[in-house]
């Protein structure tokens, strides 16, 4: 299968977005990056505190956008499988090795309302992005030292299609985007 830049989709008949990527590092690495904090602080967009474990209490501080918060970790099975509840939403984080010996990702951001769609694609586009260039080795310092490279990969996903309409976080906080209304 190949990668998926993001795609609206019914998870569970909810609203959600999914992204597909596959990473040329073996499942083990992958899934320290996406289930360790020391690893999720390069590039997930708030630190985190887990209790590794189903029915765990996960903690996200520092999204410069976010109030800090808890969740509830939905599934932990090393190495292939993490969810849990973010605010309204879920997110679903699955790991399949591939014949060639990397890893695919599958991200199932289930969300609250159909109208972030679009906002929270290209927020986890830009993520996503982020934790390419991590697990290739580059210092990152997470997906908020660059604002300027969201905008235009949300106005894409507007562009797409995608359901919007939410408000954006940012400079303008509050401001709503122009695109579809849910």
């Amino acid at each position: 299968m190949n990668d998926d830049r993001g795609t609206y989709i019914e998870h569970d008949g909810r609203p959600a977005v999914r992204f597909r990527r596959r990473y040329a590092h073996p499942v083990e690495r992958v899934w320290a990056a996406v289930s360790t904090p020391a690893e999720l602080v390069h590039w997930f967009p708030s630190s985190v505190e887990l209790e590794p474990t189903e029915g765990g209490t996960i903690r996200f501080a520092g999204d410069p956008y976010m109030e800090d918060s808890t969740g509830t970790v939905l599934a932990y099975e090393p190495p292939r499988r993490l969810a849990f509840t973010w605010g309204g939403d879920e997110l679903h984080l699955t790991l399949e090795p591939l014949p060639e010996g990397g890893t695919q990702l599958t991200l199932i951001n289930v969300l609250e309302a159909r109208n972030t769609a679009a906002r929270n694609a290209a927020g986890w586009h830009v993520c996503l992005e982020t934790l390419e260039q991590h697990l290739a080795g580059a210092a990152t310092d997470g997906p908020h030292a660059s604002d300027e490279d969201w905008k235009p990969v949300y106005d894409a996903y507007v562009a797409d299609g995608l359901p919007s309409g939410a408000p954006v976080p940012g400079p303008d906080q509050g401001a709503v985007d122009a695109g579809v209304t849910p």
